[in-house]
């Protein structure tokens, strides 16, 4: 049996509610299938008030063993480093963070604040929010650079706003079944075999992206959304157009741009507070060019896309 343990900070829920329309495997396949005991999750638990003061301290000594720590949401350190502007169950939650982290077998950051603090760190953050071992692109966190858990590995993060529910079951399989040593982290600890691609990956408009044809309206039925709707699939890393979302469908196949949530930039991407993403260009070129691209090598690219587009690149497509 695999103990379970899933705690929130400054979140949404967004998270837990992505997490209960997991297809492969399903939440109810976790629990019977793979022996995922849930000690706790405070929207899915009856225990309130001293019992889950029992479970947490019992985790925090041992006699509970943690084999996997879930922490959706940010951690909040304010006012002044103390924790107070969020505490549960008897002390400041990033108290419990730090205590439980100890503990930990495995942990596993659900969705972009718990990874990179997501909207409630950007500047100027007044909760002093940040994530479990990021702060946007810098490495550190609630928990510092040099955490590891228990069971060897750093904090697996798995971002989104909300994380993919398939992304979340199936590495709970993976750390329930012995197979942690497997998962691959990138750069931003990030699973590889969902993040190792762009978005852009399976996305139904490519023919629309290699002939430079927009789209110039949200669920417009043709054209790419890169050029004029700010579409960040080709400069961001995730698995949506090959894992749908309900097994259907993704942003892009539904005719609205990819808002890049899985980025640690998500939702500014380095802009100055209060700054309007209009448009995805600037003097006819995009923000943020396919990597391996200049910009002299991709305006001559653009013209010789647009000369030979073929006469069915310039149809509809049918919308998933």
């Amino acid at each position: 049996m695999t103990n379970l343990l899933w705690l929130q900070g400054g979140a949404c829920s967004g998270n837990t509610m992505s997490f209960l329309n997991a297809q492969q495997p399903s939440f109810v396949e976790l629990v019977r299938e793979f022996d995922i005991n849930i000690l706790w999750h405070p929207s899915l638990s009856p225990e309130l008030g001293d019992a889950v003061q029992d479970i947490l301290k019992g985790c925090c000594d041992g006699s509970i063993p943690l084999d996997i720590f879930v922490y959706e949401g940010t951690v909040i350190n304010g006012p002044d480093g103390t924790g107070r502007w969020n505490r549960f169950a008897g002390k400041p939650m990033k108290d419990w963070v730090n205590d439980l982290a100890d503990q930990a077998r495995y942990l596993v950051a659900i969705g972009d604040c718990a990874s990179w603090g997501g909207i409630p760190a950007t500047a100027p953050n007044p909760t002093d929010s940040e994530g479990l071992q990021y702060l946007k692109k810098k490495r550190g966190g609630a928990l510092g650079t040099a955490y590891i858990s228990q069971g060897g590995l750093p904090v697996i993060n798995i971002p989104g706003c909300p994380a993919h529910p398939d992304w979340i079951s199936q590495i709970l399989v993976a750390l329930a079944t012995g197979r942690a040593r497997d998962i691959g982290l990138d750069e931003l600890q990030r699973p590889k075999t969902f993040f190792s691609t762009f978005t852009q990956t399976g996305c139904t408009r490519n023919m629309h992206y290699t002939y430079k044809i927009a789209a110039t309206e949200f669920a417009q039925r043709k054209g790419c959304l890169y050029y004029d709707l700010g579409c960040r699939g080709p400069v961001t890393r995730s698995s949506c157009n090959r894992i749908l979302w309900n097994r259907q469908s993704s942003k892009t196949r539904s005719g609205m741009p990819c808002i890049g949530c899985t980025e640690p930039e998500f939702p500014f991407f380095d802009l100055a507070p209060g700054t309007v993403f209009k448009s995805q260009t600037v003097m006819g070129l995009p923000r943020d060019l396919p990597e391996g691209l200049d910009k002299v090598g991709y305006m001559k690219l653009t013209a010789a896309a647009k000369v030979a587009a073929p006469q069915w690149a310039e149809e509809d497509i049918f919308l998933v």
